[in-house]
């Protein structure tokens, strides 16, 4: 699959297209193909790392996650064996960390 990756704090420079790995969901997490995505004030932050303070949590000299996106739709591709509430073919939106889905929500 494709991603927009980062791997330094910088400008949107600093952002690459590459092929990376489709993840696997693990027993406690959903894999959704995403439809549509906003770019938020707090994207603008992870890209670069400021404030500074952000680092703590985010990385300090480079970001600890290289995928950047908070805000998502889309459709439920996999599902991890401890999900009951979803199936795969669900829409949902929510909110993600890098890929990682937080709070799916069924549309």
């Amino acid at each position: 699959m494709k991603a927009i990756v980062y791997y330094n704090y910088g400008s949107p420079d600093v952002l690459k297209l590459k092929e990376i790995e489709k993840p696997i969901p693990s027993d406690d997490e959903v894999l959704v193909k995403v439809h549509a995505t906003a770019v938020t004030p707090l994207d603008w932050h992870f890209l670069t790392g400021t404030p500074y303070v952000a680092r703590i949590m985010a990385g300090l000299f480079k970001p600890k996650n290289n995928i950047l996106g908070i805000d998502m739709a889309g459709r439920i591709e996999a599902v991890g064996k401890n999900i009951k509430q979803f199936k795969p073919g669900d829409e949902v939106f929510g909110k993600s960390n890098g890929g990682m889905l937080i709070m799916p929500v069924l549309l």
